[in-house]
């Protein structure tokens, strides 16, 4: 038996974006009552294997801009089958999770049953994003950050938080001295997920507490998810709103 090739096929499956595809995939490889075991639950039957491919799919590949990989560390004997997995990043990373997986093969050389070790993986940029809706804070954002604001400059002398931001310890302060400054509420109306990346479109309105004056703008922000963390932050705001509001 070609044990890389059955490992290229066994990842290919967590892959595969055409749901009939998959489905034909999981036939070709796992035995009608086969069973795969992770730490916590069991999926038994091509049905819960489908179930359970797809969801992974959808929250990782289709959804978190991930491809898993196999190792090429595939060796087996008598039966058995044992492999490395990788999922890192379709646009290219560091390994963001690494599984190890032992396999019991039929005579017909499909899965009889196989165990799963790994890692929890990180949460899918759509996790992440539903996080930040609820409370954006520092600890969702990588050390590092791609942070830029559409202002016509780097500070604003009115604007207290109008300031470059590099790290997770300066978009704390960032967050801080909003909050210190305005009171109101952000409506949500598109959130838009493209793998790692993210579109947020909405309304915020504020009331300036130095001054007492209220602005409302529509914005756009482009959030990026790498190992489930925010690593960009580019919002497309009506700075001349804000600006007045602080006259």
């Amino acid at each position: 038996m070609d044990y890389e090739a059955f490992a290229e096929r066994y990842v290919a499956v967590w892959n595969e974006t055409d749901p009939a595809t998959r489905r034909t995939m999981i036939a070709a490889l796992w035995a009608p009552d086969g069973v795969e075991y992770t730490d916590i639950s069991e999926y038994r039957g091509h049905q819960a294997l489908e179930a359970r491919i797809t969801e992974a799919h959808h929250q990782f590949v289709r959804d978190g801009g991930y491809v898993f990989r196999a190792a090429g560390d595939t060796a087996g004997h008598h039966g058995g089958v044992r492999l490395t997995t990788y999922m890192v990043p379709a646009a290219g990373g560091d390994i963001a999770w690494t599984g190890a997986i032992f396999a019991r093969l039929g005579d017909d050389g499909r899965i009889v049953a196989d165990h799963q070790f790994g890692d929890p993986p990180p949460p899918a940029t759509k996790a992440v994003v539903d996080d930040f809706l609820r409370r954006p804070r520092p600890e969702l954002y990588a050390e590092r950050v791609d942070w830029r604001v559409s202002w016509p400059m780097a500070e604003h002398p009115r604007v207290p938080w109008i300031r470059p931001r590099a790290t997770r310890a300066e978009v704390a302060d960032h967050y801080a001295t909003f909050a210190a400054h305005c009171v109101g509420e952000v409506s949500i109306d598109r959130i838009f997920v493209d793998g790692q990346d993210a579109v947020i479109t909405g309304t915020s309105t504020q009331q300036v507490t130095s001054t007492g004056r209220r602005f409302s703008m529509t914005f756009a922000l482009h959030l990026t998810v790498q190992d489930g963390r925010i690593t960009r932050h580019h919002m497309y705001e009506d700075s001349l709103a804000v600006a007045e509001a602080f006259c």
